[in-house]
Formats: C-alpha cells, sequence, structure tokens
C-alpha cells in the first residue's frame, strides 16, 4: 500500500501490467455492469452543460434514453452514473465502425467541440476510487472483460500507474504522480 496526502493506493496499481486492447475487448466496460459511469457531484453540471454539443455523437437510442431518464442518474444509494440503454451499454458510448465502444463525450472532445474529456471514472477505468471522510482510496478493479487489457500491458511491460498517468494527474495533480512514481521507484530498488 502507498500512502500519498490523502490517497491510499493499492499495491496493484504499481505492480500489475495494463494496456486497453480495444480491438480485443471492444469497449465491454461500456456495456458491462449494473450501472453506467459513476460521477461526481462537480461532473453533474458539466454534463448539462456539454450535452448540446455531443449530442450530435450519440446513437438515436442514447438520446432517447437520455431524454426519457435525464443526463444523469441518481442510484438507490445516492451515488450518480451515466444513464444506460436497455440496463446495457452506457447512453454516452456510440459504436464505430469496427463494432468497437467508444465514448461520445470523448468523441466531441478529440473534435474540439468541448473542453471536458470525459467521466473521470471512465478515464481512470480500472482504477476506483472510493472517497472516505479522510482519504481516497485507490483500487485496481480486476475485471475478466480486461483480461486483453492485461495480456498486452504484460506484452509491452506498462504497469497499470503508467499507463493511466494522464487521469491520474488529471484527478491528483502533477506533483501527487511524480511522488507516486518515486515511492513506487523507491519500493522496486
Amino acid at each position: 500500500m502507498i500512502l500519498i496526502d490523502n490517497t491510499v493506493i493499492s499495491d496493484d496499481i504499481a505492480d500489475q501490467y495494463f494496456v486497453c486492447d480495444l480491438i480485443k475487448c471492444k469497449g465491454a466496460c461500456c456495456v458491462e455492469g449494473d450501472l453506467g459511469a459513476p460521477l461526481t457531484e462537480d461532473e453533474l453540471p458539466l454534463l448539462e452543460e456539454v450535452y448540446e454539443q455531443v449530442k450530435p455523437y450519440l446513437s438515436e437510442i442514447g438520446i432517447k434514453t437520455i431524454e426519457e431518464q435525464g443526463k444523469y442518474v441518481e442510484d438507490w444509494e445516492g451515488d450518480y452514473s451515466t444513464p444506460v440503454i436497455e440496463g446495457r451499454e452506457c447512453a454516452y458510448a456510440i459504436y464505430d465502425n469496427k463494432g468497437i465502444l467508444k465514448c461520445g463525450i470523448e468523441q466531441a472532445y478529440l473534435d474540439g467541440k468541448i473542453s471536458w474529456k470525459k467521466p473521470l471514472s471512465c478515464h481512470l477505468y480500472p482504477i476506483r476510487v472510493t472517497k472516505y471522510e479522510q482519504y481516497d482510496a485507490l483500487n485496481y478493479d480486476r475485471w475478466h472483460i480486461c483480461s486483453p487489457a492485461c495480456d498486452h500491458g504484460a506484452a509491452l511491460k506498462v504497469p497499470l500507474y503508467k499507463f493511466l498517468k494522464e487521469p491520474l494527474i488529471r484527478a491528483y495533480g502533477e506533483s501527487w504522480y511524480e511522488e507516486l512514481c518515486r515511492e513506487i521507484d523507491e519500493n522496486n530498488g
């Protein structure tokens, strides 16, 4: 376990290899599970703000789902997530011409239409953050759908924390990430 500021980081984040392999998994993380992408309360107004720019990227059924359920939904525990289409894929997910699910929000971002890349939970996946009163716990969410990413990461020798450098910096800052790298280097040296 690694402790930095108000975060507790699982050793798996340093030890496990991971690089998404969308050709093999087809974006299964946008489909599998009980709920859509977890959202922070800070992201709710962002989703409201970007929706009109994102909407042209979405499928008809995605738009219909968002119009029926809302741009985000609140679950039984008071947590927020993206709506899902008929209990399956995220309403913001879109299929490309190879049948791979991608994020409509991210596509609008890549096209320069919006400045918000996508929900942080999606950007950080397979790291899941559990917020406690005193600290955030960062854990590696092992899931069979990501087996190709584990194999791909191992073949390339890319640890999970290096693959997720950008979203980790987005979440906790550059100096926090540099400290994470130092801690991992010291533990492995």
